[in-house]
């Protein structure tokens, strides 16, 4: 029998603040949509940087996760630099709706990937879990409609699938560093910042936000879906409920669109609200472990 601790439970529900961090994504990035993207990237990834260093100035030694080893900086510049290269690719390769759907494969490979993780047991419902999520995700990125498969589109979904693959064996592996102390977040931050910089150089013509609504989306992405959320994310893969977090994921395109329908930047329609359903009953599958066993300390 699986033993649910409370301090798993603890991480897991850190791990689903990274995801809702997550879901304001797209609609902070409408109101910063005229910076270009490796622009964006370094400029909140900056942000995100020296907001994990905020704290710190009141926690001697905090600095020292800096130091960890190679292997380490490895991992995490792969994830954080990795998956933005790679994305970005996708969406000049093949249209964005097809390659946002393959990118989208991520929390169904972290929930397969788990499997091999020391001390994890995948469930056939952490992968029903799953894949009720990635199809409530389909129906949120395709909005019901069919899908153009081309085959002068290949590089495109080849480069989303990397990005599922980068993102998703980044989270996992992340796990087998659980010694590492989530600071050390702060340098994948600032490394993945100089070379998206150095991206934005070599390939875009600068283009700051033209106005305070612009630049607050800017500074809100950096605070939070590219900087707690990263840290938050570090916690909850390493200590929490890895499968859960896969599973729960695909609430992310669901909270982007329900925010854009909310502000008034999309409509609300039948499709929404069953990918909703979808995701949630996917959600309640891939965690019946912690919502039916008691937790203990």
């Amino acid at each position: 029998m699986t033993v649910i601790t409370a301090s798993r439970l603890l991480f897991t529900l850190i791990g689903v603040l990274a995801i809702l961090m997550w879901g304001a994504l797209a609609l902070l990035a409408t109101n910063a949509s005229a910076v270009p993207p490796f622009q964006l990237v370094a400029m909140t990834m900056t942000i995100g940087a020296l907001v994990g260093m905020a704290t710190w100035p009141f926690r001697p030694g905090a600095a020292r996760a800096l130091k960890a080893p190679i292997e380490v900086w490895a991992l995490g510049i792969y994830g954080l630099f990795g998956y933005h290269v790679f994305y970005f690719m996708a969406l000049r390769l093949a249209p964005p709706v097809e390659a946002n759907l393959v990118n989208y494969l991520w929390p169904l490979l972290i929930v397969l990937f788990s499997a091999f993780l020391p001390g994890e047991r995948l469930r056939v419902h952490h992968v029903i879990g799953a894949l009720m999520g990635f199809l409530g995700a389909a129906l949120i990125v395709t909005r019901g409609a069919g899908l153009d498969l081309r085959e002068d589109y290949v590089p495109g979904f080849a480069a989303a699938m990397v990005c599922a693959v980068v993102w998703s064996s980044y989270s996992v592996l992340s796990r087998r560093f659980g010694a590492v102390p989530t600071d050390s977040v702060v340098g994948f931050c600032a490394a993945t910042a100089v070379l998206a910089a150095l991206c934005h150089l070599a390939l875009e013509t600068t283009v700051w936000p033209n106005d305070h609504a612009a630049w607050l989306a800017v500074a809100l992405l950096g605070v939070f879906p590219t900087g707690l959320a990263f840290y938050a994310w570090d916690l909850g893969v390493k200590r929490g409920d890895i499968q859960v977090l896969g599973a729960l994921s695909y609430a992310t395109p669901v909270l982007s669109t329900l925010l854009l329908v909310a502000f008034g930047r999309g409509e609300a329609s039948a499709v929404l609200w069953i990918a909703l359903v979808l995701v949630t009953l996917g959600a309640l599958v891939a965690g019946k472990d912690l919502l039916t066993r008691r937790a203990r300390g």
